[in-house]
């Protein structure tokens, strides 16, 4: 019989050779029990969460994972702001421009724009925690209304349970091109000098940037990408 303690310390021993993840500075909390591995915590960004959950996930006797891992926000805000913000920006995405956007306020669901009964997206925020639910019409409006939510300063983790309207197969060349459209959208980065290839979702960037603030924003947008789950990158600092 496996023992948790064997399965906790292989997982921890991992996290600990990972730099991006830091235990030190971010002290990760990890149980195991009937295959299941707890992960929580705080971490300092969406690539530590990312690579933390996927490295709890690798040792054999691991069924299941229970995330309860958190990013430090950049700013401190009340769930209320959170959730405002993250309706004005769905509802300012020109892709959304047909979406209906609903918003849980005082444990009632309010609507914010109506719209399109079909097409919709629901918005509840509880400690930090950006819940999206509702329907979308492809899977890169699901992962681009994701990101939406990460960008919002004071989010601390996006659940994103949105629906598919269609069967529509995911493929990298459409991740590719939403990654794109992300980018794109990003004040800090200039898309047009950064190349980008994916492969069962692993994506790396090659390219010039004009700062490090800018390699840093372009590979956290990319982590931010629902599906995403290693980032490559090999973008340089020309400033």
């Amino acid at each position: 019989m496996i023992r948790e303690e064997e399965v906790v310390g292989a997982i921890r021993a991992a996290l600990e050779r990972e730099p991006r993840v830091n235990l030190h500075n971010h002290p990760i909390e990890l149980s195991f029990a009937d295959g299941v591995v707890t992960v929580s915590g705080a971490v300092g960004g969406i690539a530590a969460k990312k690579t933390a959950l996927n490295i709890a996930a690798r040792p054999a006797p691991v069924k299941g994972l229970v995330d309860r891992l958190r990013v430090e926000p950049s700013e401190q805000m009340e769930d209320g702001a959170i959730r405002d913000h993250v309706c004005n920006a769905l509802t300012s995405e020109p892709a959304f421009r047909s979406y209906s956007v609903r918003a849980m306020v005082k444990q009632e669901m309010e609507s914010v724009r109506s719209v399109d009964e079909e097409r919709f997206f629901e918005v509840e925020v509880n400690e930090g925690v950006v819940v999206i639910n509702g329907t979308a019409e492809s899977t890169s409006h699901k992962r681009l209304a994701g990101v939406l939510a990460w960008w919002v300063p004071g989010s601390r983790d996006v659940v994103n349970g949105i629906d598919l309207s269609s069967n529509a197969e995911e493929n990298d060349d459409e991740l590719v091109d939403l990654i794109r459209i992300v980018l794109e959208k990003d004040p800090l980065v200039n898309a047009s000098h950064i190349s980008l290839r994916s492969e069962d979702g692993v994506v790396t960037m090659a390219g010039a940037v004009a700062t490090p603030n800018a390699k840093r924003a372009a590979e956290s947008d990319v982590w931010y990408v629902l599906g995403v789950n290693e980032v490559v990158n090999n973008l340089v600092v020309i400033g």
